[in-house]
């Protein structure tokens, strides 16, 4: 059975994409989230050979409907990807047959193939498992950014540019002054008819005052593209990385905060276009590893450790508010190149102007769930949000105020912190590419964490100061 935590993530992204029926994968195990019903294969013959395959494989096992199987989108487009129809998204409660057999169907071919043919349609998210670190705190306006903006001129010649990829920003985020020159797509909605801000809306914001604190000098875009509870289907994210990428052209790094595991060892379908054309560019992508707590490879990240992409693409896991280990939620593993502070950050969430009210339900984690026994964020704070466990919550929900600052808890947030380091080193050392400046920082990195018992290299902001990580208030 799926975790709690897993099943409200699920719930929530299904009433963001209410025409889209998801499951949980592999085999309602809860790994994943994923489109039932349908697959993905590449453009062209290969999509052929998968329709006729499945359609065959279908025919001679009972209970299958052959008829069922067809295209369900374009058959080109720029992402290389076409969905396949395989079954009734509509059918059934739980468990997804249709897909099941038609993945088992195609795994002669790809033997012959050497690579994979066909994928589920994974979605790629914020929340990958609703960790307790997915939700803001409020934090008074008296309360001083964390890490605290770098003391380095904004030069409109020389600033590097960022494109953060996330949901968009808020109406009155250049009342922050960190953010007077960001620019990019607004949040579609703020919040609910209620007034209450809705799901992971500023989560956009906060990352790009992360970025403009750790590195002044940069031209940050903000893109929308994960407007859905902080949520997409793969086969529509490729399509919407080229589009940010072609609105302002390839800048010189980008900061995703989101992405996928998928079972699997060699990257996602859906992106592999997009993964191929960055390659080819000069853009470095700084993507979260995720918070699953697993050493499962997450994607795009993980192609930081596939054979071609070392140089374009780094993956960054979190470290706790101390600095010292390894944040609980955070993934792990040799794919993740680096690690930087991801818990207890303090940005914006909103602009300073207009303070919003945010909706949590009272936690009941009186130890971590992965076992840990400092006070990571699954037990500080008490409330963790919208997707907390429901326990002995009480029935009416809290309702709390934002005043422009927040403090913040995931891999989400390291990434921004690295990749405005890399920013940082750029306009230090008048470096104008992103992956040399990479490479460069990292060679002359002296810091270390432990991370599950494993040494790994840490890149700490001069700005940042860690946080103590004692018992929560009223515990022995």
């Amino acid at each position: 059975m799926a975790p709690q935590r897993f099943r409200e993530q699920f719930d929530q992204i299904q009433r963001s994409m209410p025409d889209v029926p998801l499951a949980m994968g592999p085999d309602d195990a809860a790994e994943f989230l994923y489109e039932k019903g349908v697959v993905l294969a590449r453009d062209g013959e290969e999509a052929r050979v998968v329709e006729d395959t499945v359609r065959e494989h279908f025919t001679a096992l009972a209970g299958l409907d052959a008829g069922r199987v067809r295209r369900a989108g374009p058959e080109t487009n720029r992402s290389g990807i076409t969905r396949i129809q395989v079954g009734d998204p509509g059918e059934g409660t739980g468990g997804d047959p249709a897909v099941a057999h038609a993945l088992r169907s195609l795994r002669a071919f790809e033997g012959r193939a050497g690579r994979r043919l066909v994928s589920r349609n994974h979605v790629v998210s914020i929340a990958v498992n609703s960790c307790p670190g997915d939700e803001p705190v409020p934090v008074p306006r008296t309360e001083r950014p964390n890490p605290a903006p770098a003391d380095a001129p904004y030069d409109p010649g020389s600033a590097v540019g960022v494109l953060v990829v996330d949901t968009g920003l808020m109406a009155d985020h250049r009342s922050y002054p960190l953010l007077a020159h960001t620019r990019g797509d607004l949040q579609v909605k703020e919040c609910d008819d209620e007034g209450v801000l809705c799901q992971y809306v500023g989560h956009g914001t906060f990352i790009a005052g992360l970025l403009a604190a750790v590195a002044p000098n940069t031209d940050i875009t903000v893109r929308n593209t994960l407007n859905d509870a902080g949520a997409i289907l793969e086969s529509e994210f490729g399509e919407k990385l080229f589009d940010a990428v072609e609105e302002g052209g390839w800048p010189d790094v980008i900061s995703l905060s989101a992405g996928t595991s998928n079972g699997r060892t060699d990257g996602l379908l859906g992106v592999h276009a997009f993964m191929e054309e960055l390659r080819a560019r000069g853009t470095l992508l700084v993507a979260a590893a995720g918070n699953n707590a697993s050493a499962t490879p997450f994607w795009p990240a993980a192609y930081a450790d596939l054979p071609g992409w070392e140089d374009s693409v780094l993956s960054v896991g979190a470290l706790r508010a101390d600095g010292e280990h390894g944040a609980c939620f955070s993934n792990h593993g040799g794919w993740v190149k680096v690690y930087a502070p991801g818990e207890r950050l303090t940005s914006a969430l909103t602009g300073i102007e207009t303070p919003v009210p945010y909706v949590y339900q009272h936690s009941t984690f009186d130890a971590c769930r992965f076992g840990f026994g400092y006070a990571c964020t699954c037990q500080t704070p008490r409330h963790t949000g919208l997707l907390s466990e429901p326990g002995d919550a009480p029935a009416k929900p809290d309702q709390v105020m934002f005043e422009g600052y927040a403090q913040w808890s995931g891999t989400s947030f390291a990434t921004p912190v690295v990749a405005g380091l890399i920013a940082s080193h750029m306009t230090a050392h008048r470096q104008t590419d992103a992956r040399v400046a990479r490479k460069a920082l990292l060679a002359a990195n002296t810091e270390y964490a432990e991370v599950r018992g494993a040494h790994v290299p840490a890149l700490l902001p001069p700005t940042w100061r860690p946080v103590p990580v004692g018992p929560p208030d009223g515990a022995a």
